[in-house]
């Protein structure tokens, strides 16, 4: 016997429909930032090291020990990152979006990559106006230090949202950031006795 819809419920079902396909067809598909032989759409930024190996990229701490960053050729605005990264040693980095940079000087913002009890998943403005938002003390604990973690950052307009293994960090609406424009770069903090591993570096548009 076949089931009348009423209405109600046949709005509420195209509705949704309607809702998946403007979702599909605003998103690009998901492309390989690294491509796990070399750093082919990078540019490196500074003395540190920077250097592919067992398919995953390292940044490691040069003998200068100053900040250094692996920047991408090509310009981001609204998308969703997704990568994995590994700390050893200190493990004091950073994924910036809508960034660009001179010499070493790095303007936009940051998803911060830490040590255990650094804020893992905060947003951070260089050269500006410093911490935007850090996640509450409880999250840390998503954090798996020495091991692979899985990040993931959605910036669109002016809205950004971290998550960490499976954990929202944060989530962040902000006008400046809305009018930013730039690349995606990683960062290896000053100090040396640094040394991150990253792979699976995807990234899908939004339109």
């Amino acid at each position: 016997m076949n089931e009348i819809l009423n209405p109600s419920r046949l709005k509420s079902i195209l509705l949704v429909s309607l809702a998946v396909i403007i979702t599909a067809s605003c998103s690009t598909g998901s492309t390989a930032l690294f491509n796990g032989e070399n750093l082919e759409g990078w540019k490196n930024y500074g003395t540190e090291k920077w250097y592919v190996e067992n398919n995953e990229l390292v940044c490691e701490s040069g003998p200068d020990a100053q900040y250094g960053y692996l920047g991408t050729e090509k310009n981001y605005k609204d998308f969703v990152l997704e990568l994995e990264f590994k700390q050893e040693a200190n493990g004091n980095s950073g994924v910036f979006f809508r960034s660009t940079i001179e010499g070493t000087k790095i303007t936009g913002w940051q998803a911060e990559v830490a040590p255990p009890g650094k804020d893992t998943g905060g947003i951070y403005e260089s050269y500006g106006r410093g911490w935007l938002i850090k996640p509450t003390p409880d999250k840390d604990k998503a954090l798996k230090m020495g091991a692979w973690n899985k990040m993931k950052i959605k910036v669109v307009g002016s809205s950004v949202t971290t998550w960490l293994n499976g954990t929202e960090m944060i989530t962040l609406t902000d006008d400046k950031i809305g009018e930013g424009a730039g690349g995606i770069a990683l960062q290896i903090h000053d100090g040396g006795g640094i040394k991150v591993r990253w792979r699976n570096i995807n990234i899908t548009e939004i339109k």
